[in-house]
């Protein structure tokens, strides 16, 4: 077996946001019976990713209920109001050294498949770089899968977009991967829910959605 056959990549499933254009958690909102985070999660083990790192911050403890049950682990951003690097180191310095990479899911991409992942999973056993890039037509955006050997780079950077700086600098010697521009839909308002094919509570207390 070579070396990349045997490599253990971890999933880090970005679920910290404060969800402030949704007006409510949308980790928390059901689509096709599953919450946001609950669904991407099971993705993420479903692709044979392992381990996979949850990083919570807003209502953490009511998102940490939503893994139960589920094999992952959830660390804690407090500063989840900040960038989306805060969260990003927090889930590269939950991972244990015997990680050789790791591939970085925002739980709001709700189109993000099985097949997807493994398919990135799949890529680092014939390729040597450093990075995975999925690519939406123009659009490059998570899923991104990143080696080791970039973690120390992932650390220093502070920004939105989940490494974009270090994405950037190694696009060169990036294998991309490409998916139909649909699958680039995220979640972030109430209209973007419908358009995933959900239906807004009236109110919070609607169970059917926490």
């Amino acid at each position: 077996m070579s070396e990349t056959e045997s490599e253990r990549i971890a999933g880090i499933v970005l679920a910290a946001g404060a969800s402030s254009r949704m007006g409510r958690n949308k980790m928390l909102l059901a689509l096709d019976g599953e919450t946001l985070v609950r669904r991407a999660v099971s993705v993420a083990l479903a692709a044979g990713l392992a381990p996979v790192v949850v990083v919570v911050g807003f209502e953490e403890e009511r998102v940490r209920r939503e893994l139960e049950g589920l094999e992952c682990q959830a660390s804690t951003n407090p500063e989840y109001t900040g960038p989306t690097s805060g969260s990003l180191h927090v889930g590269l310095r939950a991972i244990t050294p015997d990680v050789e990479a790791a591939a970085v899911i925002l739980a709001d991409m709700v189109h993000v498949s099985v097949d997807m992942l493994r398919d990135l999973v799949a890529a680092t056993k014939v390729s040597t770089a450093p990075l995975f890039v999925s690519r939406y037509r123009d659009v490059t955006a998570p899923p991104l899968l990143f080696r080791r050997a970039l973690f120390p780079e992932l650390l220093d950077w502070h920004g939105e977009g989940c490494g974009k700086a270090v994405v950037r600098a190694h696009a060169h010697e990036a294998v991309y991967l490409d998916w139909p521009p649909g699958a680039l839909e995220d979640v972030d308002t109430p209209e973007d829910f419908v358009r995933a094919g959900g239906r807004p509570p009236r109110n919070e207390s609607d169970e059917s959605l926490a």
